[in-house]
């Protein structure tokens, strides 16, 4: 067998074993980039040439790139809904703010590049990703029931708690506090401190 032939034999091979090419399967090496090497270094043609393909040849399962980013913020907020849920199993109140906020930051030391994707796209008018936001909310909502909140007030405080959170993790992953400090304590001190506002806002406080 010639070099050429082994070569194609053995892209043939690999081929197999990963299966069909679909857009799951492009998603899912964008994701692997970006999580491993930054969200920067996702382009089309870098997702092509881990899949062996040509870069037009995605274009059967991508619009292009825009479509490839999209996705990506949509596995982003998949896979925190599904962290944030696990975290909340067993829990109520107090402990639930605490896991969920917990299993947010972990979430976003674990795939940085897949959550850094939920901030390049937009999601107002994508009724898509604007139903995937709503479902963040409403996990975080699952932390606030046992708080006693007027109905208006825990989707406020849903939303802060996701603000919070969001905030945190973007400055620790950009490596956005300046001065040396424990960060573990200083989440533990936001936590503490969301905890305490929440409570100020319980109708039996």
């Amino acid at each position: 067998m010639n070099n050429l032939s082994a070569t194609q034999s053995t892209t043939n091979e690999a081929t197999e074993n990963r299966g069909p090419i679909d857009k799951e399967l492009v998603v899912k090496t964008a994701a692997t980039i970006a999580d491993t090497e930054g969200i920067d270094e996702v382009s089309l043609t870098r997702v092509a040439k881990e899949l062996n393909i040509s870069q037009p040849a995605l274009y059967r399962h991508i619009d292009g790139y825009d479509d490839l980013i999209r996705s990506l913020g949509l596995e982003g907020r998949v896979v925190l809904v599904e962290a944030l849920t696990a975290a909340a199993v067993g829990v109520a109140g107090d402990d639930a703010v605490r896991a969920m906020g917990r299993a947010w930051r972990q979430l976003v030391i674990e795939r940085p590049g897949v959550y850094a994707a939920t901030d390049r796209y937009p999601c107002a008018g994508d009724d898509e990703l604007e139903a995937a936001v709503d479902d963040v909310i409403d996990v975080l909502g699952l932390a606030l029931v046992g708080f006693n909140l007027e109905p208006a007030d825990q989707v406020h405080v849903a939303r802060t708690l996701r603000s919070a959170f969001h905030g945190f993790a973007n400055l620790e992953a950009g490596d956005g506090h300046p001065r040396p400090h424990d960060l573990d304590d200083t989440y533990e001190h936001l936590l503490d401190l969301l905890i305490a506002g929440i409570r100020g806002h319980s109708v039996d406080e």
